[in-house]
C-alpha cells in the first residue's frame, strides 16, 4: 500500500507546475524547469526543479536540486521549506490543503518520514574534511574575513583553512574551471559538539575573495536542525543567517553564544538549546529571511522563550561593519538588547 507521503509526492508531481507557482512564485518556468533561487523561494536561479518526467527515465517530475549548496529532494520538501513547517504531520496536511484533499489524520502515530540528505556527503566525510583543515591564522581565511571587517571573533575554532579543497563543477561553470582551491571550512555540529556537517567558502588567493565559480559556498552533512557555533549555548543566544552576519554580530558581542544557520530555511529549523531562555535573531532582509523569522518567533513563543528581533542600518550586520565600522555598530545594537543584556554582551570600543 503506498504511504501517505509517498502519494502526495506522486500527485504533487502530476501538478509540478502549479506547485511551483503557487510555493516558489518568485522563480520561472525555462523549457522543462522552474527556476528560482533556493527552496525558500528567494529570487535567482541556483535551484532547477524538473517540471516534466524525463524522455529517457533519468529524472521525475517534482525533483529538484539546488546548485549553490547541492541541496535536493521533491515537492514536499519545497512545501517544508517555503511554509516553515515543524513536522511531516504539517507538510503533508499543507500539501493536503494545496490538492484540496480531505485531511487524514491517522489513527496511529504517523511513522517519521526518513530525514532527507539536505546536502552532498555524510556527517562522516564532514568530519573528515573538518579535521584535514588547520587553524586560520596566517591565511587566505584570514585574509577574506578580514577584508570583510571581521578581525575579533572568539571561537575561531569553528572556522578552518583548507589549502586544496576539491571543487565539483557544474553546468554553470566555464569547461576550464578549476577542480581546487582554497577554502574556509566551518563545522556544522549539534548540541553535542558533534560535527554534522561543514560548510564551504572557495576562495581565490590572488584576490582574498569568493573564488570566481559558479558556487563559491556549498554545504555537505546534515544541516537539518545545526548549525555553526560560536561559543558554547547559554540562556541568551543570538541566531543568524548567514556566517558572516553572524560574525560580524560576534565581534562586537563576544561574550553572547550565536549559532549561523547558513540558509534561511536552516535557520527556521535550528534546535533550540535545552538552556536557551531569550533568543536574539539577526537576519537578512530578503522574502526568505521573512518567513523564517515568522516560523522562528512561532516556535520560541511555543517553547517559553523570548524572541528579540536584530536589524541593522544598511543591509545586513557586514555591511554595518564594513561601511560604517564597529563602533557604530555597536552603538546602533545596543538599544536593541534587552537592558541587563547590555553591559553583560556588549564589547566596549576600541
Amino acid at each position: 500500500m503506498e504511504q501517505p507521503a509517498t502519494q502526495l509526492a506522486r500527485l504533487l508531481a502530476e501538478r509540478a507546475e502549479d506547485v511551483c507557482r503557487h510555493f516558489l512564485s518568485n522563480g520561472r518556468r525555462e523549457g522543462r524547469y522552474w527556476l528560482v533561487g533556493d527552496a525558500s523561494n528567494s529570487p535567482g536561479r541556483s535551484l532547477y526543479l524538473r517540471l516534466v518526467d524525463a524522455p529517457d527515465g533519468r529524472g521525475r517530475a517534482g525533483k529538484w536540486t539546488d546548485a549553490q549548496n547541492g541541496d535536493h529532494g521533491d515537492l514536499l520538501d519545497i512545501i517544508a521549506a517555503t511554509r516553515a513547517t515543524r513536522s511531516m504531520r504539517e507538510t503533508l496536511d499543507e500539501a493536503r490543503r494545496f490538492l484540496r484533499l480531505p485531511a487524514q489524520p491517522p489513527i496511529d502515530p504517523p511513522k517519521k518520514r526518513p530525514a532527507r540528505a539536505k546536502s552532498s556527503g555524510t556527517p562522516e566525510a564532514a568530519a573528515k574534511l573538518f579535521a584535514a583543515s588547520g587553524p586560520i591564522a596566517g591565511t587566505i581565511v584570514a585574509a577574506y574575513l578580514r577584508n570583510r571587517a571581521i578581525t575579533e571573533l572568539p571561537g575561531i575554532q569553528t572556522l578552518r583553512y583548507h589549502p586544496r579543497c576539491w571543487y565539483r563543477p557544474s553546468e554553470d561553470d566555464a569547461p576550464d574551471t578549476r577542480t581546487s582551491w582554497p577554502a574556509m571550512i566551518a563545522a556544522v555540529t549539534d548540541d553535542h559538539d558533534q560535527i554534522t556537517g561543514v560548510h564551504r567558502t572557495w576562495l581565490d588567493p590572488a584576490r582574498a575573495d569568493k573564488a570566481p565559480v559558479a558556487a563559491p559556498r556549498r554545504a555537505m552533512g546534515h544541516l537539518l536542525g545545526h548549525g555553526v557555533r560560536f561559543g558554547r549555548a547559554g540562556s541568551v543566544m543570538a541566531f543568524g543567517e548567514g556566517l558572516e552576519t553572524t560574525a560580524s554580530l560576534r565581534s562586537i558581542m563576544p561574550a553572547m553564544p550565536m549559532i549561523a544557520g547558513l540558509s534561511a530555511a536552516h535557520l527556521a529549523a535550528i534546535a533550540f538549546p535545552p538552556a536557551l531562555r531569550r533568543l536574539y535573531v539577526a537576519r537578512d532582509d530578503d522574502p526568505a529571511g521573512t518567513i523564517a523569522m515568522k516560523a522562528l518567533a512561532e516556535r520560541a513563543e511555543a517553547a517559553g522563550i523570548e524572541f528579540v528581533p536584530l536589524g541593522p542600518r544598511l543591509g545586513d550586520f557586514n555591511e554595518d561593519l564594513r561601511l560604517l565600522g564597529a563602533d557604530h555598530l555597536r552603538a546602533f545594537v545596543l538599544p536593541q538588547l534587552g537592558a541587563d543584556d547590555r553591559q553583560r554582551f556588549i564589547a566596549p570600543s576600541g
